[in-house]
């Protein structure tokens, strides 16, 4: 399992998930299966079943009373097993945030830029991280920095809803924008 150095032998074969066939030491076990008769067998029988059909006893559930056990290849279930979490993972949505910076003197032209880019972004499925950065004096500015984020989510709205409104962090305004739901 180890080398000499202590460092773990990357050729080393993992414990397999499941017990299967003669690792299976329970006195009986309930058997299900495509092509068996269910029902709770002594563990040689199950055995001698899955061996006629050339095929591997795996132990499903291990802490059910008695351990349900089944009788299929071995390999297969694990490829499509690992295939089934693989297509999971995929659905699974990735969740990203895309930053627009403002300034509280923003002009009309860029204004109306980096609202396109934010309609493009929620179009996209991704979350707007809308924020006006007060650089030195315009800090007095906090109420134009407020209007300018409560007109773009309003001017945004039938791609997005507001998930919070503007918040001072720092030298930072800041307000988030989530997509509206595809239907």
């Amino acid at each position: 399992m180890y080398s000499r150095r202590g460092k773990r032998n990357p050729r080393e074969e993992k414990k397999d998930l499941h017990r299967i066939n003669d690792a299976i030491r329970i006195p009986e076990v309930r058997l299900v299966g495509d092509n068996v008769e269910p029902g709770v067998y002594k563990t040689s029988r199950a055995k001698e079943m899955a061996v006629e059909l050339g095929l591997d006893l795996v132990e499903i559930s291990p802490n059910a009373v008695p351990p349900v056990c089944k009788i299929i290849d071995y390999k297969k279930f694990l490829y499509e097993q690992k295939k089934r979490e693989k297509t999971l993972k995929a659905k699974a949505s990735q969740v990203t945030v895309k930053e627009i910076r403002f300034g509280p003197n923003t002009d009309d032209h860029d204004y109306e830029f980096k609202k396109k880019n934010a309609i493009k972004f929620l179009k996209d499925g991704s979350k707007v991280k809308a924020y006006v950065f007060f650089k030195g004096r315009t800090i007095v500015y906090k109420d134009k920095g407020q209007i300018l984020l409560l007109k773009l989510a309003q001017e945004v709205e039938e791609y997005g809803t507001v998930e919070s409104m503007p918040v001072m962090e720092g030298k930072r305004m800041t307000m988030f924008i989530a997509p509206k739901k595809k239907k």
